[in-house]
């Protein structure tokens, strides 16, 4: 919590306003791209050359999150070796491809490898 002038703190009633700041600044911050989105997208063909270019960069940025997860984890994943996350990974392509790309299943198969890697290594 924080301080309050005189030294007490500050309590959630007090501070109300922050969290109303907060709530509004991430709002306006995500929600125009978002309308914007939905109007430019009504007049976009499903095969047109900006609508590819959109999903390459969205399957772009994805793969990228995922890398940066496997390879430079934060928190409790960084202790796991490598070699079991790029497993984990691995193994969850396989089933999403074996399930006919279904990507709850690869999601599934991915975090089930590595929760019993972790429980078999001890963690």
């Amino acid at each position: 919590m924080a301080l309050a002038k005189g030294g007490g703190r500050v309590t959630w009633q007090e501070g109300w306003w922050a969290y109303v700041f907060i709530a509004i600044a991430g709002w306006l911050a995500t929600d125009i791209w978002r309308w914007l989105g939905v109007l430019a997208g009504e007049r976009l063909r499903e095969d047109s050359e900006a609508l590819n270019w959109v999903r390459a960069v969205a399957t772009a940025l994805v793969a990228a999150v995922i890398a940066k997860l496997v390879l430079y984890p934060t928190g409790v994943l960084e202790q796991s070796p490598l070699w079991l996350r790029l497993g984990a990974v691995v193994l969850g392509a396989i089933a999403f491809f074996l399930a006919r790309q279904k990507p709850a299943v690869g999601i599934a198969t991915a975090i089930a490898t590595l929760c019993a890697g972790l429980w078999w290594l001890g963690f």
